[in-house]
């Protein structure tokens, strides 16, 4: 039991200074520039979307909560406090990508290529969105970051990465995931 402790104890003393040396490494990383960032929206209850499902109308959506909003405010906070250069924010359509890129950034463009193809009613989108996406990257040659405000199912198709509610990833232009960043709600 003793060495089961000692173990445990070692484990919680390396593991906390990996972590800071990795968010650390994340923000060198991010502050280079250059970066595709893909961010799944802050936490909103639930999964999918209801059956009276209307892209114009939030109140048929599943929306943030209130942890979520924080948590929108603490994805933005991030890169205030650490000066990351953000050359342009776009988000999917649904509200609560709409609502955490808004509290996270102030402002950001819509782009239909990040909308959800989760539910039936959408999942003849997701070749057609995935081939816009990988063109809209390849022309870009920005010198910032690039931010996009996403679904589980767009990060999860694109980098083949399962993200959380509120996660931070961030790849490469050709689409190699460089690092993550969790953010609680």
């Amino acid at each position: 039991m003793k060495f089961v402790n000692f173990l445990l104890i070692i484990f919680i003393t390396i593991n906390s200074p990996i972590k800071a040396d990795s968010n650390q490494n994340l923000i060198n990383e991010l502050k280079q520039g250059g970066k595709l960032i893909f961010i799944r929206h802050a936490y909103a209850p639930g999964g999918g979307d209801p059956n009276n499902f209307d892209i114009n109308d939030c109140n048929t959506q599943r929306n943030l909560s209130n942890s979520g909003r924080q948590q929108a405010n603490k994805i933005g906070s991030f890169f205030k406090s650490n000066n990351i250069l953000i050359d342009k924010v776009y988000s999917s359509e649904w509200c609560r990508c709409e609502e955490t890129a808004l509290i996270a950034f102030n402002d950001f463009e819509n782009k239909g290529f990040l909308n959800s193809f989760f539910s039936s009613k959408f999942a003849q989108n997701k070749e057609p969105q995935m081939k816009r996406l990988k063109r809209f990257i390849n022309n870009w040659d920005g010198k910032k970051n690039l931010v996009f405000v996403t679904h589980y199912v767009v990060i999860s198709e694109i980098l083949n990465y399962r993200s959380s509610s509120g996660e931070i990833v961030v790849s490469d232009k050709d689409l190699k995931v460089i690092d993550t960043f969790e953010i609680e709600h």
